[in-house]
């Protein structure tokens, strides 16, 4: 995301190599994480590579970089609709036919030639689940299903803000990074160690496809454990992300999904006894659940689900628990398990994205350069250069250091200056403008122009504290109708 929207969907091919290795290292090594974030980044590391090799536009750039992704989702799991969801929800700033089909290409292919190499199993066996649900009305099925999802929301949040403080936390206690990835693998060894000695397994290193598949074949059942084994791989996998080891997030949200659903069902059975709600059934709706919220891909989990277990059955029960879970945590936390990554960053990528690849563009990008500034209490004939023949140029008024004020470009005041040279500027200037910085995404500054209701902006470059000197553009609503048009191709 940080690529498609800060790097105009350039990624060296180099990160595809040593990415692999990385996460390797750290899944080998039994660090809690997941191989799909890496196997992500792979697929978009050589779906950029190719485009630059080629001499793509930065269009084309994003869409292959994200058919890259999706194809590593569809061959990872099986689940070619959802790795072409993954692109579209999560991923693509504009969806249309010059972007969905190259996805949907890279994703079949990547499908079918996942089969061949791999086999045609998904990367875990789901038995049939029966929801009577679907058969006759339940009121404590429907009950049980809300609940799931109202609980998978409440531990998206919790993961997303342990991963935050994880995250935080550990370049400030330690420092150096060697001394970081020691520790946090440390922890997880020691958390490791108590479980064998406790229940003669790990359970919570590296992927944990294989507790997933126990829970799905009834062979755990015990809610005190499979509690436990979620909050365990809660802390191990933010540890793990928080120390530096490479890996993802979406296999480490199945897991707590998986627990969390079947210790809810293990542990509601008393009171609600007629609710039909099985461990294993309830694992496949809170792997959906925790999915969907933590990620924001609420239809890629919702169409994997169903790909993985090609019941239909478990649509409305899937459907219901997957829109709870993302209301509840967009209510809590606004910001999704990847987003929220890149804001600690500065990184803040846009929420409604689905419309132009004008979002991707910053502005400096269409910023106009040229401008004038003058002091305030200067006259029109001092501040108009005498070889000025229109008002293309924007006026800056400073007084002391600081902005006062902002004459847009084109507002009449060369005609204005003939006629009345001796009026000062601060007569035209407008007194509601606002600031951005030079790399600022056009949505946020869209958002500070709206805030504001300001017809431009007065774009900066440099420190924290910026200056007159710092002026480096104007963004007025001109311009960015102009690249609003742009964006737009017949």
């Amino acid at each position: 995301m940080d690529a498609i929207f800060y790097k105009r969907g350039n990624i060296r091919g180099t990160v595809a190599v040593i990415k692999a290795l990385a996460s390797a290292i750290s899944i080998g090594s039994g660090a809690a994480v997941g191989r799909e974030g890496p196997i992500i980044q792979i697929g978009s590391a050589l779906g950029s590579a190719f485009s630059q090799f080629i001499g793509l536009s930065t269009r084309q750039k994003i869409t292959l970089l994200s058919a890259g992704a999706g194809a590593g989702i569809a061959a990872t799991f099986n689940t070619p609709l959802g790795g072409v969801l993954f692109a579209l929800e999560i991923l693509l700033p504009e969806v249309s036919n010059r972007t969905f089909l190259p996805v949907v290409v890279a994703t079949g292919a990547a499908t079918t030639i996942g089969r061949i190499l791999i086999g045609p199993d998904p990367a875990f066996a789901v038995p049939d689940v029966q929801f009577p649900m679907v058969a006759s009305f339940n009121l404590q099925e429907a009950v049980a299903f809300v609940l799931l999802g109202l609980l998978c929301g409440v531990a998206a949040w919790s993961f997303i803000r342990l991963l935050v403080f994880m995250e935080d936390g550990f370049p400030k206690l330690f420092g150096d990074e060697y001394v970081q990835n020691i520790v946090g693998m440390a922890v997880i060894g020691l958390m490791m160690v108590g479980l064998t000695r406790a229940f003669g397994r790990s359970y919570i290193d590296g992927v944990g496809y294989s507790v997933i598949q126990d829970i799905l074949d009834h062979k755990m059942t015990a809610a005190g454990l499979l509690a436990l084994l979620f909050a365990l791989k809660l802390v191990a996998t933010t540890v793990s992300l928080g120390c530096g080891a490479s890996g993802g997030i979406f296999s480490p949200s199945l897991y707590l999904g998986a627990t969390l659903g079947a210790a809810f069902a293990a542990g509601s059975s008393s009171i609600l006894p007629h609710s039909g709600l099985t461990p294993s059934s309830a694992a496949i709706v809170g792997m959906a659940a925790m999915v969907g919220a933590g990620t924001g891909g609420v239809m890629t989990a919702i169409v994997m689900v169903f790909e993985m277990t090609r019941d239909y059955a478990i649509i409305v029960p899937v459907i219901v628990a997957v829109a709870l879970a993302a209301g509840v945590r967009r209510a809590l936390v606004n910001e999704t398990i990847y987003t929220v990554k890149l804001r600690h960053r500065g990184h803040r990528i846009p929420k409604e994205r689905h419309i132009n690849l004008y979002l991707v563009r910053q502005a400096q990008d269409i910023m106009e350069r040229r401008f004038i500034v003058a002091r305030a209490g200067t006259t029109l004939k001092q501040a108009m250069p005498a070889e000025e023949t229109d008002d293309a140029r924007a006026i800056v008024v400073e007084r002391d250091g600081r902005i006062v004020g902002l004459i847009p470009p084109r507002s009449g005041l060369w005609m204005e200056s003939r006629t009345n040279p001796d009026l000062v500027i601060e007569t035209f200037a407008e007194q509601r403008i606002v600031i951005c910085r030079d790399q600022d995404l056009l949505s946020l500054v869209f958002a500070r122009l709206k805030r504001h209701r300001a017809g431009a902006a007065i774009v900066f470059r440099g420190g924290a504290r910026p200056r007159v000197n710092d002026i480096v553009g104007i963004v007025t609503k001109r311009v960015i109708a102009d690249a609003v048009i742009d964006s737009y191709e017949d």
